[in-house]
């Protein structure tokens, strides 16, 4: 298992538009075969600036999100609204402490 993390930074004028398209597509996201995990997050001092934490169980269950027919009319409807190219990482937990 691990962790893709992606930080989009949006227009000011889209972030009400991103977030009520995320609350459509939440569900259908964790529920892709092998994401185990969906979160949320905005920066604090920055409010343009979100943040998506998922868990996948393998990196091809990741690989088949990003190339099916859902991922391509979320980021086909989320990718105009960023004022700034998206970044992606995907990372191994090393030591998780709840």
């Amino acid at each position: 298992m691990f962790t893709r993390i992606v930080k989009m930074e949006f227009k000011p004028e889209e972030i009400t538009l991103f977030q009520s398209n995320f609350e459509t597509v939440k569900e259908k996201i964790r529920s892709f075969s092998g994401c185990t995990f969906l979160e949320l997050s905005q920066d604090k001092k920055d409010s343009t600036i979100f943040f998506t934490y998922s868990k996948w169980e393998t990196e091809s269950d990741l690989e088949n999100y990003r190339t099916s027919e859902l991922f391509k009319n979320v980021w086909a409807t989320t990718k105009p609204m960023f004022r700034s190219k998206a970044q992606a990482w995907s990372v191994d937990t090393l030591h998780s402490l709840g």
